[in-house]
């Protein structure tokens, strides 16, 4: 035989099996859907209109694993009709609960998407649906863990930033009474007292504000507000303490600007951002609040030319209890509430707190609401009973805050 026959042959052998290969590969599709098919008509009626209606990632699996139904949710985990679960954990779930015939949930951590990237936590249940057919349901339960731990932290921090003075008044208390027959050691002894029940409110008051601000009806009373009346309080608010620092206090900025929301809560928002410009500025320096106009947005910053904010210390800011400067915090007598306050008031108002720092050159903490027009008329007893509001919430920050950092 010769060359040319044999490469003939060596051709007409391999397209033979080209074509083999080909026909198998499109048997096997055809096999896979035709079973797809055949256990989806085994679906009970009704189950794939459930399914689609369901926040859940969810599907029904035959008893070969392979999906047959599957809610739209179930694609953020890589589950889809005619595929097999890539999920070991999740296979090893449904092939227990297949031979059990019953129903098991477990608790795991899946990637969405088939990444090994953003992996999230799960409450995965599975359920035998007769003979053939299982139901699984996946919840993502990684917010609820975050918020748990978020209580849990709020919790265990509270508890241990109350101790400090609750046993600060206990001892102090304690003296006093050895003290007895000494008046000048009962007068000292006394006013420590008194600062330590100041702070102890302090702290309980502030804990309270952040409760309701991080409740569902934070807002109590919405109405239009003015920000030169918030901004006058709150620097009449923080005069004396800025006076007792030797730090001017200057406003700038454009004039006759609304808001919607709620006044006693900006005036305590913008309060704070002022008691921590003052409690961070050196002596002779200045603090100083401006208000800028900009379309639909107004911004509120506040500038200071204090110690300023490391760059690993800005991430973190805005955490409850957390303090940048720890030694300075506890001799101002800082709750370390203030600025999580400003955080979540600011979103309370549909708007967002921003921060530029430098150490050593000053920070400036900007606050951007949604502006809304002036009021064409308004009631002057309304507008004196909300000033009035506005002026008590200010003098009782500058009887409770003076010299501190929020």
């Amino acid at each position: 035989m010769t060359s040319p026959q044999i490469a003939l042959i060596a051709l007409a052998v391999g397209a033979v099996i080209g074509v083999g290969v080909v026909l198998l590969i499109g048997w096997a599709y055809r096999a896979r859907a035709q079973a797809v098919e055949e256990t989806s008509s085994a679906v009970p009626h009704g189950a794939a209109e459930v399914l689609a209606s369901m926040d859940d990632a969810a599907c029904v699996m035959d008893a070969s694993g392979l999906v047959v139904a599957a809610s739209h949710a179930a694609a953020r985990f890589g589950i889809e009709v005619g595929t097999v679960l890539e999920n070991a954990d999740l296979r090893q779930l449904v092939r227990s609960v297949r031979q059990a015939g019953t129903s098991e949930t477990q608790t795991m951590r899946l990637s969405r998407g088939g990444l090994r990237l953003d992996p999230r936590l799960v409450s995965a249940r599975a359920s035998a649906m007769g003979p053939r057919l299982t139901l699984l349901i996946i919840r993502d339960v990684t917010e609820r863990e975050r918020l748990d731990q978020m209580r849990n932290d709020f919790v265990a921090n509270t508890s241990h930033e109350l101790k400090t003075p609750v046993g600060a008044v206990s001892l102090l208390a304690e003296a006093i009474e050895s003290a007895a027959d000494d008046p000048a050691q009962v007068r000292v002894f006394a006013s420590r007292i008194l600062a330590e029940a100041a702070r102890l409110g302090q702290l309980t008051g502030r804990i309270m504000s952040l409760s309701r601000l991080q409740a569902a009806d934070g807002l109590t009373e919405v109405t239009p507000v003015s920000l030169d009346e918030v901004i006058a309080s709150s620097l009449e608010a923080h005069t004396v303490q800025a006076d007792s620092a030797a730090v001017e206090l200057a406003r700038g900025g454009d004039r006759g600007v609304w808001v919607r929301g709620d006044a006693q809560i900006l005036v305590e928002a913008i309060g704070n951002l002022l008691a921590n410009a003052i409690a961070y500025s050196p002596k002779g320096s200045r603090v100083g609040i401006g208000v800028k106009a900009d379309g639909e947005v107004v911004e509120i910053a506040v500038t200071d030319q204090g110690i300023g904010i490391a760059e690993e210390d800005r991430e973190r800011i805005f955490e409850r209890f957390y303090r940048a400067d720890e030694a300075r915090s506890r001799r101002t007598g800082g709750t370390g509430l203030g600025l999580s306050i400003v955080k979540h008031a600011t979103q309370r108002h549909g708007g967002e707190v921003r921060l530029w720092s430098r150490p050593g050159r000053g920070s400036t903490f900007t606050i951007r609401l949604p502006r809304i027009d002036a009021p064409d008329v308004v009631d002057p007893g309304k507008k004196k009973s909300k000033k009035k509001r506005a002026r008590k919430a200010a003098k009782g920050q500058a009887r409770t805050r003076n010299g501190e950092k929020a």
